[in-house]
């Protein structure tokens, strides 16, 4: 029996953003899938406003959840440090055919803050890319993830939903614009050189900024700095950065910035502050609000005046995604008819083999004949297989191996675990140690 996809999602939607923070430290370190049973692979996908893991399990129960999902969930518990009924409260579990709906609805901004927003894409490709350096993708996942791309791109090309090029950093400089000065006077310093800076500099720019500071917790700063218009601030210069800029934006994975880094570096400053935190984890001590002058813009505050959606553009890019997720069902059913249908095509290949044997040992194969007898073969096999995946499509696979058993006397075993380029859990630890 091939496996099933599953998906454990805590996002702005189910949880706030203190539990958000605690999954995304923790997602930091290990992953949480490791050395889980039946898993066959993981792909996580770790934003400022989601954490989700998508699994490929291999138990499949009547009734009731994997028993995966419901051993991440504990973990995921254990790590946040909260009980498994609040766990389950924060958070939404789908299997089979919802997890590709959803997924697809994540890559393309239908289920963020800012709904069309233009990270998410890149966001979740590279989710995968990491599952793929670090071992734990199947073709399973990998068709899902990279059906969410397209789906991306075609809902950004069909719907125009993201146009305006929506995203979490351009509302937050939006609601930044009533507290600062003229933005062709604003003195900008950008800590972080991530996905999210270079977002936040073609934002900046677009607004008229041209003094932008960037400073890396990773020292990267010099790399980062060779776009226009950009100076490179190492360690040592920060705290000068910081007593002559108007407004700091983070989006680090790490604490970057606390009450007692502004304390020093703000001392006899009597301009205003204003601190946008994008990180997830925090990157800024919430306390820095306490320093005089010094206003904390974070991402709780953020989501909270996210705009309501075009409801026109949104329903047409749903109606795109949920095509896009029937198509994704329909492919993956057809496959799983791939062992009924080599296990026939053997059957009929050995009828075949047997013939050409037998008029070879009586002298009467002519190439002609073999020729002949193939192209009987494969017109033969041709409309069984067709309609084979057409039932499987249509979830009669069942059926169908029920009828080549009894007439063929055929049985179709269901790959082992980790078959067809999937990892077993000892896979995964070995690739792991």
């Amino acid at each position: 029996m091939d496996g099933v996809l599953v998906c454990v999602s805590v996002s702005h939607r189910t949880a706030d953003f203190a539990l958000l923070e605690r999954l995304s430290a923790s997602a930091a370190t290990t992953d949480p899938t490791y050395g889980l049973s039946s898993v066959r692979g993981s792909v996580v996908v770790a934003t400022c406003n989601r954490y989700e893991s998508y699994l490929d399990v291999d138990d499949i129960p009547i009734m009731g959840e994997p028993p995966a999902l419901t051993d991440l969930l504990s973990r995921l518990a254990e790590r946040a440090g909260i009980d498994m009924d609040r766990m389950r409260a924060s958070s939404r579990t789908m299997t089979g055919s919802r997890v590709a709906a959803h997924l697809f609805a994540v890559a393309s901004g239908l289920d963020s803050v800012v709904v069309g927003e233009d990270e998410i894409a890149g966001q979740v490709r590279r989710a995968l890319a990491d599952a793929r350096e670090a071992g734990t993708t199947t073709p399973a996942l990998e068709r899902a993830f990279q059906m969410a791309s397209t789906t991306s791109r075609d809902v950004k090309n069909v719907t125009g939903i993201n146009a305006a090029g929506r995203s979490m950093v351009r509302l937050a400089l939006d609601l930044a614009e009533s507290r600062l000065p003229a933005w062709d006077h604003v003195n900008v310093l950008l800590i972080g050189t991530g996905a999210y800076a270079g977002t936040t500099w073609t934002a900046l720019r677009e607004r008229g900024v041209d003094q932008i500071g960037v400073a890396s917790p990773s020292g990267r700063e010099h790399v980062f700095a060779q776009r226009d218009g950009v100076t490179p601030v190492g360690a040592s210069a920060r705290p000068v950065a910081l007593a002559q800029a108007d407004l700091v934006i983070t989006s680090t994975r790490v604490r970057t910035l606390d009450v007692a880094d502004l304390h020093r570096a703000r001392a006899g400053v009597d301009r205003p502050l204003l601190v946008i935190d994008l990180g997830l984890p925090a990157n800024v001590d919430k306390q820095v609000d306490t320093v005089p002058g010094v206003e904390l813009l974070d991402l709780e505050t953020i989501s909270l005046h996210a705009p309501v959606a075009e409801l026109d553009a949104s329903a047409q890019a749903m109606d795109l995604v949920q095509q896009a997720a029937a198509s994704f069902d329909r492919r993956s059913a057809e496959q799983s008819a791939g062992p009924t249908i080599a296990a026939y095509r053997g059957r009929v290949d050995q009828v075949l083999a047997d013939e050409l044997d037998r008029l070879a040992a009586r002298g009467r194969l002519t190439e002609e004949t073999e020729r002949a007898l193939r192209h009987f073969a494969g017109v033969l096999v041709h409309e069984p297989t067709t309609r084979v995946r057409r039932l499987a499509a249509e979830g009669r696979l069942p059926e169908v191996q029920d009828a080549i058993g009894t007439l063929y006397g055929l049985e179709v075993p269901p790959p082992p675990s980790g078959a067809d380029g999937r990892y077993s859990s000892s896979d995964r630890a070995a690739r792991s140690g």
